[in-house]
C-alpha cells in the first residue's frame, strides 16, 4: 500500500498564494487616487464593454484587476448586497467598509478552501465622503485581507513599481487633470524603467465626484471630456502660460 502524499498546510497556502499572484500579474495595472473633489479610477483597458471600474452604490466605486469572470461575479454580489442593505435599513448604512468586509469574507473562504482554486483577483473598494478627510479606499488582495489605503493605490501586474512612483509624487489637493496626468505617467512606466505612450482610446477613467448634485457620485469620463482633461494636464506642465483646468466639462455617457 502506497503512502499518501503529504503537503504541509504552510506549503499548500504558499502555493495557492503564488498561483493567485501570478494570475493577477498577467493583468493590466490600474490606479485609484484621491484628488481635490473626489476619487479617480484610471486603468489601461482596450475593451469598451468589459469594464474594470463600476458603481456599487451612491458613493461607492469598485475596481478590480485579474480574471474578468471572477471579479465580475464579486461585483454583482456587491451590488446585490448594497441594494438589499439600503432597502432593508437606510441608504446611509451602505458603506465601503461594510462592503470590504463582505468581500474579505468571500475571498478568504475561497482562498482557504481546498476544494477550489483561489480567485485570481485583487479588488479596490472606494467611497467618497463629503470632504477629503471622509474618503475611504480599501484594497483587498486574493487572500481576503483588507488594507486601508490613503492617497493612492495600484493593483495588477506592475503594482509595486507603480505604487512606489505614486507615493513619491502624489499630494493632497490635486486637481482632476493633475491626478489623471500622474496616473497615466505611472501606468506608462515599464518594468525596465522606460516609458511608453498610452493613447486616450486605451484608457478607462471614472470618478467619484463629491461635487455632483446627484445622490449618485460615480461618473465615467470618456470621449471629448477625457481628451480635454489630458490636454489640460499637458498644457499645465508646459513652460508657457497654461489655461486653468478648474472648469470640467459635464458630458456624460
Amino acid at each position: 500500500m502506497s503512502t499518501p502524499f503529504y503537503v504541509s498546510p504552510q506549503q499548500a497556502m504558499a502555493d495557492r498564494a503564488e498561483y493567485a499572484r501570478k494570475g493577477i500579474a498577467r493583468g493590466r495595472s490600474l490606479v485609484v487616487m484621491q484628488y481635490a473633489d473626489g476619487i479617480v479610477f484610471v486603468g489601461e483597458n482596450p475593451s469598451r464593454a468589459l469594464h474594470k471600474f463600476s458603481e456599487i452604490y451612491d458613493r461607492i466605486g469598485f475596481a478590480a484587476a485579474g480574471k474578468y469572470n471572477e471579479y465580475e461575479n464579486l461585483r454583482i454580489g456587491g451590488v446585490r448586497y448594497a441594494d438589499l442593505r439600503g432597502y432593508t435599513y437606510d441608504r446611509d448604512d451602505v458603506t465601503a467598509r461594510g462592503l470590504a468586509n463582505v468581500y474579505a469574507q468571500t475571498l478568504g473562504t475561497i482562498f482557504s478552501s481546498a476544494g477550489e482554486k483561489p480567485y485570481e483577483v485583487e479588488l479596490v473598494v472606494a467611497e467618497v465622503g463629503t470632504s477629503p478627510e471622509g474618503d475611504q479606499i480599501y484594497r483587498l488582495p486574493h487572500d481576503g485581507s483588507i488594507v486601508d489605503e490613503h492617497g493612492s493605490v495600484a493593483v495588477g501586474g506592475n503594482a509595486e513599481q507603480i505604487s512606489s512612483f505614486l507615493d513619491q509624487r502624489h499630494r493632497d489637493g490635486m486637481s482632476l487633470a493633475e491626478a489623471l496626468k500622474l496616473a497615466v505617467q505611472a501606468l506608462s512606466r515599464d518594468t525596465n524603467g522606460g516609458e511608453r505612450e498610452i493613447p486616450a482610446e486605451r484608457l478607462e477613467v471614472a470618478v467619484l465626484d463629491r461635487t455632483r448634485p446627484q445622490q449618485r457620485k460615480f461618473k465615467r469620463i470618456v470621449g471629448r471630456q477625457l481628451s480635454r482633461l489630458l490636454e489640460a494636464s499637458d498644457a499645465a506642465s508646459a513652460p508657457t502660460e497654461a489655461p486653468s483646468d478648474e472648469e470640467t466639462p459635464d458630458d456624460e455617457t
